[in-house]
């Protein structure tokens, strides 16, 4: 099996394909950190052909899955949970649709979500945004954070786990590199990413991921995303 593909503070992962599809890219990362198969596809083409991300090089193939994603997470579903209404591709990936798109494949199996709105917190209220974060966010376990400006959220970025103390780090994919992001960053809104600094939303994990079967026992769920590989298909 190919080697896992993975994202650390100095690197350069790949980068939005169109104006509109930070968070579609964001999200098709995230699956890549926790779908070895389809991550060796997209990055190398390897392996069995993923549907939805044909192409012969790595930005085709990557650009290709990005407008799936940007498709799916901007179109309206109803479901056991509830409806969801569409929402115009040209606005980007709207917080709800990237929810239902972690919870779905792009992140550790079990994991749930939930948003924060950060706009009109003060810095006490940003730094505890920062605390939970540090702590909530772990490999397989990313965040979304939406940034902009005074008044309307720009960009989506990619928070990644960084020291589990004083830092995070986040994939900004207009430039696809990966950057160190700490408490001051945040709470003074100089986050500098994809040039834009005052923080909007937080899609995070809930820090609840397993069931729980008697006492102190977990049972693992089998990985279970909306597009699986073909690989995935035929494990036992």
């Amino acid at each position: 099996m190919s080697a896992s593909f993975r994202l650390r503070a100095g690197d350069h992962g790949p980068t939005q394909q169109s104006e509109v599809t930070c968070g579609a890219a964001c999200l098709t990362v995230a699956r890549m950190l926790v779908d070895v198969p389809f991550a060796a596809w997209i990055e190398r083409g390897e392996g069995h052909p993923v549907p939805g991300a044909e192409g012969a090089t790595r930005d085709e193939r990557f650009a290709a899955y990005e407008g799936v994603v940007h498709a799916r997470t901007t179109a309206g579903h109803l479901g056991a949970t509830g409806a969801r209404l569409p929402w115009p591709r040209a606005l980007g990936t709207p917080p709800w649709g990237a929810r239902a798109e972690l919870e779905s494949g792009a992140s550790a199996v079990g994991t749930r979500y939930t948003t924060d709105l950060l706009r009109h917190r003060d810095r006490a209220g940003l730094a505890a945004a920062f605390a939970g974060l540090v702590t909530l966010v772990a490999d397989g376990q990313p965040a979304l954070l939406y940034v902009g400006d005074r008044w309307l959220p720009r960009h989506v970025t990619l928070v990644l786990p960084g020291d589990g103390r004083s830092r995070v780090e986040v994939y900004e994919p207009a430039t696809g590199l990966v950057r160190p992001v700490r408490r001051p960053d945040l709470t003074g809104a100089r986050l500098r990413l994809g040039g834009w600094d005052q923080p909007w939303f937080l899609v995070r994990p809930t820090g609840h991921r397993a069931v729980r079967a008697g006492a102190g026992a977990r049972v693992r769920l089998p990985r279970l995303a909306r597009d699986p590989s073909p690989e995935a298909l035929h494990r036992r």
